[in-house]
């Protein structure tokens, strides 16, 4: 049986499965319960399908009920971005998300933007996707590749886009996205060129009425492994914004029996900890690819969450952030984890392979590599001398061996130990 992907132009058909990993999804043609008139999408070629137009426009409103005196109506969430963290916070949000007593009083009515129609067309109709293998989307989560279907009623706006696209999408979306709709960054990266961090990009490219009331926004962060929150395994996050109010709002929002979410002030911290980590978690795989022993990679972290810290510290930023879960414990998650896209990067390098070839044959985004390049420009801006940032420019832009690389960190002057 198939059910209906939601409402207006773009929303797709797919079939009834729930949330989670495992099971299989029906095979055939889909037929939905307005009978077998379906029409493939606009790719003929594609594995999706849509209403047709006499369907579309018997649906064309958002079906929602009257609310109940004293019950709180759900509020509507549009995901940008079908990458790993786009489908976890899909279940995170979701109505069909496991809770202690049953399904979730927080959840909420949630859409997933993808902007190719082709894998928008397939995670709708399979509800799964080869970025997050074992991971099924959520029966209640409908997914679109519409622009204005997708932001009209937004009450809430997760951008889960990659930095470097970050702009160009929000761009594009801006004058579908509504005044009130607040925004949650959980993207991790410094943009090229204007060394701006994720909420700097988006605040930039929506153009927001200066003169208007501030609109929210937050970012979420800390050590969060995609495969593991997709089966629900313990996990803390932090929540930043300059709105105490909504940091705790939140932090309500997405915090569940298994992932805890604390509140923090230091939004600039909080994003410079996320970026800044991936950059040691490259150099981390390479160590691991290069098998020089646990020392090494501890000694790496070490002076990493050092360099970091100064930067953060030089730039404005509380130091003490990235001691807590946003700093160290996101940085030390990412490098030892096998499932880190960053640090397989890294281990891809130091085994001897090319980054082209490598960035070619994953189908995510490593996001340490191009913020790399913007955190060697902050640390010439802000004066601060950051050794294993630059060898892993090195080795990633300036055809450096590892090996090499590894000599010079080893060799620098002697001298008194910092941190911060």
């Amino acid at each position: 049986m198939l059910r209906p992907g939601g409402e207006g132009p773009g929303f797709f058909w797919y079939p009834a499965c729930g949330p989670g990993f495992g099971g299989t999804h029906g095979a055939g043609r889909p037929e939905g319960p307005y009978g077998s008139r379906m029409r493939r999408a606009r790719n003929p070629s594609g594995p999706s399908y849509e209403a047709a137009p006499d369907q579309v426009r018997a649906m064309s409103k958002r079906t929602t009920s009257k609310p109940t005196p004293g019950r709180k109506t759900r509020p509507n969430v549009t995901i940008l971005g079908v990458g790993q963290m786009g489908l976890v916070c899909a279940s995170l949000l979701s109505p069909d998300r496991p809770s202690k007593g049953g399904k979730s009083d927080a959840a909420a009515s949630v859409i997933l933007w993808g902007h190719s129609t082709d894998e928008a067309g397939e995670l709708a109709q399979t509800r799964r996707s080869e970025r997050l293998p074992g991971y099924r989307l959520p029966d209640s989560v409908r997914v679109t590749f519409k622009d204005a279907d997708a932001l009209r009623e937004a009450d809430l706006i997760i951008s889960a886009v990659p930095v470097q696209f970050t702009r160009a999408v929000w761009t594009r979306l801006r004058k579908h996205v509504p005044r009130k709709a607040a925004v949650v960054s959980v993207s991790k990266g410094i943009e090229n060129g204007t060394l701006l961090r994720p909420t700097q990009v988006i605040a930039e490219a929506l153009q927001d009425d200066p003169d208007a009331a501030a609109r929210k926004m937050a970012v979420l962060s800390g050590p969060t492994i995609a495969a593991e929150l997709a089966r629900f395994l313990p996990a803390t996050m932090v929540a930043a914004s300059d709105d105490p109010e909504f940091a705790q709002e939140v932090q309500r929002r997405f915090s569940t029996s298994w992932l805890r979410v604390y509140t923090n002030p230091d939004v600039l911290g909080v994003e410079l900890a996320g970026a800044t980590k991936n950059i040691i978690a490259i150099a981390a795989g390479v160590l691991d690819g290069l098998k020089v022993g646990h020392n090494a990679k501890s000694a790496l972290l070490a002076r990493g969450l050092a360099e970091i810290t100064r930067l953060g510290v030089a730039m404005g930023a509380n130091r003490d952030t990235f001691f807590g879960i946003a700093g160290v414990g996101d940085l030390a998650t990412s490098c030892f984890s096998p499932e880190g896209r960053n640090r397989s990067c890294g281990e891809a390098l130091g085994r001897g392979e090319k980054l082209e070839a490598y960035l070619k044959r994953i189908p995510s985004v490593v996001e340490g590599v191009a913020t790399t390049r913007s955190v060697i420009g902050l640390a010439r801006k802000y004066k601060v001398e950051m050794p294993i940032t630059a060898s892993v420019h090195a080795v990633l832009f300036d055809g450096m061996d590892p090996i090499e690389a590894i000599g010079r960190l080893m060799t620098r002057e002697l001298k008194g130990e910092r941190v911060g």
